[in-house]
């Protein structure tokens, strides 16, 4: 990360020589945020900084900045430097007041996503009867995912039926195989590793729930993927995604760690089919208000308003996300 920094700054100024840029937009508060910050002040110019929520606050991590005085005080100091700051959900800017300052001009603007791909289910690499329900969940397995409570949830529904696709790869992946081995569980929960954005899509498109019990996300794009594959969401509620998931209208979202309430409200899913279905097609409509041209206008705005209050001169507000 140092030596990112110490880089970045060498070739950004580069840059700044050879042509002239309007506004630098700074991604993540370290370590990118003293680049920009040192960018926008050799080059004079504007700098949007966007947080992402990990890179602020991240409960699974001891090395997370909000923990650390000295982290900590240099994120709060790289915030409040920053012409304007995105967040890219309610949850990341509530973070970013609570734990370093209140004193910013902040702006949220959503992630967004370009429409899935049409993809066929050949080359799955699993054949499923028609009486089995998919649940599927992806990311990677680290702690903050807290993938093996899915597989205590899975003991619990005791229903062969029911399997769970569990795609991605990470530190916990060895650990998590042997707790899914030792429970009986080899023929219900499958692992796929990493897989290609094809896949990934090919995978949900074929599933019937997606289930998360992540501890906190940022804003959790992939719950986006997931509506807009036409699936019913089922998580917890501390993170970015309940700006856009609500209960009885996306899925269901439930108290962290609240893993029974988790494994009940699938279970009324895993049982109803023709929920699964309403909840979905629903799903696909409300998702396109987070496609990548929508969040991209909203982004082009802020730049132009930024410039503008820069150099003095006022700007007229073309898009808003309420």
């Amino acid at each position: 990360m140092a030596s990112y920094m110490v880089g970045g700054v060498r070739v950004g100024k580069k840059l700044l020589r050879q042509q002239s840029f309007d506004i630098i937009n700074t991604h993540f508060a370290l370590p990118s945020g003293p680049v920009g910050d040192s960018l926008a002040r050799f080059g004079g110019i504007p700098n949007v900084l966007t947080v992402h929520g990990g890179d602020i606050y991240d409960p699974s991590k001891f090395t997370s900045p909000h923990r650390h005085p000295l982290l900590k005080a240099w994120t709060r100091n790289l915030l409040s430097k920053a012409d304007k700051v995105v967040g890219q959900s309610k949850n990341t800017l509530e973070n970013v007041h609570k734990y370093y300052t209140n004193d910013l001009d902040s702006v949220r603007i959503p992630l967004g996503i370009d429409p899935p791909p049409i993809v066929s289910e050949d080359g799955c690499g699993y054949d499923f009867a028609e009486d089995e329900v998919l649940l599927i969940t992806v990311g990677r397995l680290v702690p903050r995912k807290a993938s093996a409570q899915l597989i205590t949830m899975m003991k619990a529904l005791k229903d062969t039926r029911v399997k769970l696709i569990v795609i991605g790869s990470g530190p916990e992946e060895k650990m998590l195989k042997a707790e899914v081995k030792s429970s009986g569980l080899e023929n219900q929960v499958l692992f796929t590793g990493f897989v290609s954005d094809e896949d990934k899509f090919r995978q949900l498109q074929r599933s019937d729930i997606y289930v998360s019990s992540s501890q906190h996300e940022g804003f959790g794009l992939v719950f986006l993927e997931a509506m807009a594959s036409g699936l019913p969401v089922v998580c917890y509620d501390h993170g970015g995604q309940t700006d856009f998931l609500q209960n009885d209208r996306n899925g269901y979202v439930v108290s962290l760690n609240d893993l029974d309430g988790l494994r009940a409200r699938c279970q009324q899913l895993i049982e109803n089919s023709q929920l699964r279905k309403s909840i979905g097609q629903n799903n696909k409509e409300l998702v396109k208000e987070f496609y990548i041209d929508n969040c991209a206008k909203l982004y082009e705005n802020l730049f132009y308003e930024t410039i503008s209050q820069f150099s003095g001169e006022p700007v007229e507000k073309i898009y808003e996300y309420t």
